[in-house]
């Protein structure tokens, strides 16, 4: 009788980290390969407990160029591409008329 192998473990590699995507306006396209990003997030005050909205305006790779302002789009965040450019267009979800 022979001895049969044991099967391989399937061993999942876990991603490097969680993938942070956000979704936001653009707000400018006049740069060559990159858009301006506004993005509106809810933040709670610390003593009083209202909702607060604050902005953010984040610097994304657009590759292609299919992104026009007013289209709502999502960006992830990656490694850093130039001194203020840290996120990338994942895809355009509206656009503007």
């Amino acid at each position: 009788m022979a001895k049969k192998k044991p099967e391989a473990a399937k061993v999942e590699i876990p991603p490097r980290g969680r993938k942070i995507e956000v979704v936001g306006e653009v707000v400018s396209t006049k740069m060559a390969k990159t858009i301006s990003v506004l993005v509106f997030r809810m933040v709670r005050h610390k003593k009083y407990g209202k909702f607060l909205k604050k902005t953010s305006v984040f610097k994304a790779h657009d590759e292609k160029g299919t992104a026009k302002v007013g289209d709502v789009v999502k960006i992830f965040e990656t490694r850093p591409l130039s001194k203020t450019k840290r996120w990338a267009l994942s895809e355009v979800l509206e656009t503007s008329k």
